[in-house]
């Protein structure tokens, strides 16, 4: 995917990049105020009756308004706002496309992190304020991070369940599964397999309510605990999905390691993430590594080959490497049977 981006050869354009978090502030605010779902509900708005149905004050919301019309996520027309076809796709709650959960993720956490970003460069340390253990023990944070994932499987998920050939396996396991939403669509486009996720015990009530609201109650089962720590459920494929990334290099290595014990012979290891090519051109998966820098105490993206070397290590016969989404990697690592 191409990016377009500001002619830095002038100083207009420099100053252009350097306030592009401008841009990005304003949609991760439409997102939190529900902007979006209040005009998909209502239909084409004035700005009087937006700011009504907000309960914003009104000062600057013309502005705000016209950004977003700018930025190609509203649309106006005789002086009433509608969401753009992408932005009623994608940010509206309930929607099946909805990826709104990421962004309001990324405002209430990524935003103030990369403010920061000068400190952890400085110093190696996440600067986020919060790591696993303190986002599972507040329950309104852990619906947050929640939701951020579902963003994600939300775009992954579909194209996993059509790009891999599922149909000689019968159980798929996802490792670090959140509370069930990939396993979840990948089961529902599968009916023959089972699935089962594996994550933190905390999670468990969210798995409860996400697999009831795909209709799988029973077909998707959850195991709580650490997979450091705690013996890994046995599947014939094997997920690790945006998981490694939050690691360094040891323990991604040892997660490889684990993850082939729990597949199944004849099995496959599948692991996704936003990997890094040796020329620094994917601009969006740079950003997701400095992320990692940002949030945890020792994960980064990483490369393929790094993957594939540990997987052979862990004692699979082949791997396979493949773009997956826009952004992602997906390595397909078979074990003999």
């Amino acid at each position: 995917m191409t990016h377009t981006l500001p002619d830095v050869t002038t100083p207009a354009g420099i100053i252009r990049l350097g306030n592009m978090f401008c841009d990005a502030k304003a949609l991760l605010t439409a997102v939190e105020l529900r902007l979006f779902s209040t005009l998909h509900e209502k239909g084409p708005s004035t700005q009087e009756e937006i700011r009504t149905a907000l309960g914003l004050h009104g000062r600057g919301l013309s502005d705000f308004l016209d950004l977003l019309t700018a930025l190609g996520v509203l649309e106006r027309a005789d002086g009433r706002y509608r969401n753009a076809p992408g932005a009623d796709a994608c940010l509206v709650q309930g929607a099946p496309g909805y990826v709104g959960g990421f962004l309001e993720r990324s405002s209430r956490n990524l935003y103030p992190a990369w403010g920061r970003l000068a400190e952890g460069l400085r110093t190696g340390k996440q600067q986020s304020g919060s790591d696993f253990e303190q986002v599972t023990r507040n329950p309104a944070v852990l619906r947050q991070f929640v939701g951020m994932m579902d963003g994600l499987t939300n775009v992954v998920g579909p194209e996993l369940a059509q790009k891999y050939d599922w149909s000689g396996h019968g159980s798929v396991l996802d490792v670090g599964g959140a509370r069930g939403n990939l396993c979840s669509l990948i089961v529902k486009a599968h009916p023959h397999l089972t699935g089962h996720v594996f994550d933190l015990p905390a999670m468990a009530p969210l798995f409860d309510e996400k697999v009831a609201e795909h209709g799988l109650t029973g077909r998707v089962a959850f195991t709580g605990g650490s997979f450091f720590e705690d013996p890994l459920p046995h599947a014939d494929v094997v997920l690790l999905g945006h998981v490694l990334h939050d690691w360094d290099r040891e323990q991604r290595a040892y997660l490889v390691g684990k993850a082939y014990e729990a597949v199944n012979p004849g099995g496959t290891l599948l692991i996704y993430d936003r990997m890094l090519e040796d020329e620094p051109a994917h601009i969006e998966n740079l950003v997701i590594s400095l992320d990692m820098l940002l949030v945890t105490d020792g994960g980064e993206e990483y490369r393929a080959s790094e993957i594939t070397a540990a997987a052979e290590q862990a004692g699979f016969v082949s791997t396979e490497v493949t773009p997956l989404s826009d952004y992602d990697t997906l390595v397909i690592c078979r074990k003999g049977a």
